[in-house]
């Protein structure tokens, strides 16, 4: 039987920190929603210590069963009493230590820092692995900028309260060891309440590196970089999986393999999650009963294998999760009893929460918790459905990752609404395989210091496996109708959700009611022909009327600016129009799902007013000087749903796909506005072209007497095509084609024909958006072929 007493509390606990975390007034209201939970606890605890000693008096005259009998006849809110009292302490627990966390991020001197708009002297420990940003960074030729995770300890040289950070900085990764502290001058922004981090620092001048990492984790440091370079010789596709696999590091993964995993719905065995935990744990229990030790031993010896592989691949946020998953599932083993590893997994989601409130708006968080659920609640289950036509070893080898990819499911549609199709068969053909690399490269890796030879042959059997994983990605994602939109956001995971539970009920539920079976056949049929007739026509219709090799699209969004530009099958969007509504439906025709790009050149509404609407697209987001809560309020939903941001200025720059671009405008210290707006020169071997924000004419002067520019070959004209513009910026630029993003009738009398008169001077033909729609370029290295999504009236002028 499956103990699940408490399933409820954890859930109430889980809702309650979500909620804790995001209220208005932050700290305040957090403890004002704690004490009002202690406070209804303390009621349900009375009235089930009230009834608990009536019964006891009631026993104690002998009158047993119509002690019994009165308790079953209890008024409703006795009876619940006592559940109340579990759920209500969860929830209080958690919520106090939401308030106690937003408490500290207030009292830090850091929020001090940011109303103050100063800098201040920081230092910083690292609580994870260092990551790259998504696009090639560099800064008047400086090394490619990391982003850290990390927690202050001191603050302008005075010891403080730790609280969560994050930076970018410039250092080689040698120095950005987990548990390695860093100091620098710092900028520091504050985040919104929901994010894990409460303040973004931007290093003023050079970090350097305070304290190396405590001797408990820096053995490590040499053990992984050994490692990634043994596998690199290797070479191809398995050589680049097989550290990934084995711990977690995907530094050597290609930005197409990459794509071909998420697309697959394989990305998940190369990070460090509960299935790797799992599989080097129970690789440790066989080993000791191989051995013969007793059960408990077993237990002890998994534990100690587990604690030595979190510190190994470094045990941040994510690897901490998975192990506490993990150990669920030891604990439910040790006491011989599987259904009650969901009382222990319940108990662990309070105890996680109540350390860190903020993982309730995780998804690494929430994909872990399903994953142990459904490994604990659906795999015997679907292993016995699956023996009846198949061998038990191979059952179990199929129903285990099915059970965990039906649990994580309906969350993954949250983090982007669509159904691989390929994914579940993908998962069964690398079932086998992913453990064999697990455990194998594992090994090689603790081998190779003292026997190399041993160590690097354990490598090359471990980079079959690794190279099977990676040809089935590629093939599963190469395949034809590989993606299936779904209904997005809630809805979309409760229809999911829905559709998984009637499915189970089906294949293991009785057989004997077959009208009712017929019924939930209809019922699955419909709720699943719901999202598919609304969704699926749709790049169809779209594949059949646009091109699908164009390079540059300016989104018709009203009186505003979006564009997106593509290279090398990397995506970017520079700013969001003033409707995320819009914006969405521009992305939606281009069958834009990821962006690795955003670039919010300043902070007016018609340019950041659509920024909610790529919330969890994103990876990167550039901008310039923040600006207040005008800033916080577009910045907001991109930082919680998990984008990086970076704050440039002139001399930054990057690469997307094929193209590398730059930054012309602002310089250091400009005052947020129009004339600071990002100004972008991307180069590609089909085109160059300058993207100049909503810069007005004296700021054109001086970016022109700053930075050489010379000719290109597209420009997108500033501030909608408004009066105020350089004729001598138009004339060095020389432009094929000029974009304007304007809206129809707006008011403004954009463009003006001052702007207009003068791209005809420069020999620059116009593209409005106001006339031809959503228009797409695509570059043929001699000009543009122009396709509009309503003729070819929106080109005027030009040559």
């Amino acid at each position: 039987m499956v103990d699940a007493r408490l399933l409820a509390p954890a859930a109430v606990a889980w809702a309650v920190a979500w909620c804790a975390i995001g209220l208005p007034d932050a700290g305040h209201g957090a403890a004002t929603l704690a004490w009002s939970l202690w406070a209804a606890a303390g009621v349900a605890g009375s009235i089930a210590i009230g009834d608990a000693v009536r019964r006891a008096g009631a026993f104690a005259h002998g009158a047993r069963a119509r002690n019994a009998c009165a308790h079953d006849l209890a008024p409703p809110f006795v009876r619940i009493a006592a559940p109340a009292l579990v759920a209500l302490s969860a929830a209080a627990l958690v919520a106090s230590a939401a308030a106690l966390g937003l408490g500290g991020r207030e009292a830090s001197p850091l929020a001090a820092a940011a109303h103050e708009h100063r800098s201040a002297d920081v230092v910083v420990e690292l609580t994870a692995a260092p990551r790259t940003m998504s696009a090639s960074w560099f800064a008047e030729g400086g090394p490619p900028s990391l982003r850290v995770d990390g927690r202050v300890i001191a603050v302008d040289g005075a010891p403080t309260a730790s609280v969560p950070v994050t930076a970018v900085v410039a250092l080689p990764v040698a120095e950005l060891q987990l548990g390695a502290r860093l100091a620098f001058e710092a900028r520091v922004s504050p985040l919104p309440a929901e994010d894990g981090a409460a303040f973004r620092l931007r290093p003023v001048g050079d970090a350097r590196m305070a304290a190396p990492p405590p001797p408990w984790l820096a053995w490590t440091v040499g053990l992984r970089t050994g490692f990634a370079e043994a596998a690199s010789a290797l070479g191809g596709d398995g050589g680049a999986l097989v550290p990934g696999l084995a711990i977690g590091d995907t530094s050597a993964v290609d930005e197409s393999l990459d794509a071909a995993m998420k697309a697959s719905s394989l990305s998940h065995l190369t990070a460090v999650s509960g299935a790797n935990c799992a599989i080097v744990t129970a690789a440790a229990f066989a080993f000791a009963a191989l051995l013969g030790l007793p059960r408990l031993v077993r237990v002890g010896v998994a534990l100690a294998a587990l604690a030595g592989f979190v510190a190994l691949v470094t045990p941040e946020a994510s690897v901490v999760r998975a192990a506490t998953m993990a150990v669920v599932v030891l604990i439910a083993v040790a006491v011989g009893r599987p259904g009650g590893g969901v009382a222990a997994l319940s108990l662990a989601v309070v105890v996680l929460l109540a350390v860190d409130p903020w993982y309730a708006r995780d998804y690494g968080f929430a994909l872990s918790v399903f994953a142990t659920a459904g490994l604990l609640l659906l795999a015997r289950p679907l292993t016995g459905a699956l023996a009846r036509w198949m061998p038990v070893p191979i059952a179990a080898v199929i129903g285990v990752p099915l059970a965990a990819q039906l649990a994580c499911q309906p969350v993954l549609v949250l983090l982007d609404p669509a159904l691989a199709l390929y994914g579940v068969p993908a998962n069964l053909l690398a079932a086998p395989a992913a453990p064999v690399a697990t455990v194998v490269g594992l090994i090689g890796c603790l081998l190779l210091p003292v026997l190399p030879s041993l160590g690097f042959a354990c490598l090359q059997l471990a980079w079959l496996p690794a190279s099977w994983i990676a040809l089935l990605a590629r093939a599963s994602s190469a395949m034809p109708a590989a993606r299936l939109e779904w209904l997005p956001d809630a809805p979309g995971a409760a229809l999911l959700a829905a559709c998984t539970a009637i499915a189970l009920w089906l294949a293991l539920g009785s057989r004997r009611r077959s009208r009712l079976r017929g019924l939930a056949v209809a019922v699955l049929l419909l709720a699943l022909a719901a999202p598919v007739g609304l969704f699926a026509g749709r790049p169809l219709i779209g594949a059949t009327t646009r091109p699908t090799d164009w390079d540059v699209a300016a989104c018709d969004i009203g009186q505003g600016d979006a564009v997106i530009l593509r290279s090398g099958g990397a995506t970017a969007l520079l700013d969001t129009g003033p409707e995320p509504a819009a914006l969405t439906r521009c992305l939606s025709f281009l069958d834009i799902t990821h962006l690795d790009l955003l670039v919010l050149t300043h902070w007016d509404a018609d340019h950041v007013g659509g920024a909610s609407a790529v919330a969890g697209l994103v990876d990167t987001v550039i901008h310039g000087p923040l600006d207040g809560e005008r800033s916080t309020r577009a910045l907001g939903p991109l930082l919680a749903a998990g984008a990086e941001s970076v704050e440039v200025v002139a001399g930054f720059g990057g690469t997307l796909g094929d193209a590398r671009w730059r930054v012309l405008w602002p310089r250091a210290n400009a005052v947020p506005g129009n004339d600071a707006s990002v100004v972008l020169d991307v180069s590609t071997p089909q085109y160059r072209g300058v993207f100049l924000g909503d810069l007005g004419e004296e700021a054109q002067h001086r970016m022109l007497r700053s930075a050489a520019i010379g000719t290109v070959d597209l420009v997108k004209v500033a501030h909608h095509g408004s009066a105020d513009q350089s004729e001598r910026l138009y004339r060095e630029l020389g432009a094929t084609v000029g974009v304007i993003g304007v809206g129809v009738d707006n008011g403004y009398g954009h463009p003006t024909e001052r702007l207009l008169e003068l791209l005809r001077s420069a020999g620059t033909a116009v593209v409005r958006t106001d006339r031809s729609g959503t228009a797409l370029l695509t570059a043929d290295g001699e000009g543009f072929r122009l396709w509009s999504e309503r003729d070819t009236a929106g080109v005027t002028g030009g040559p």
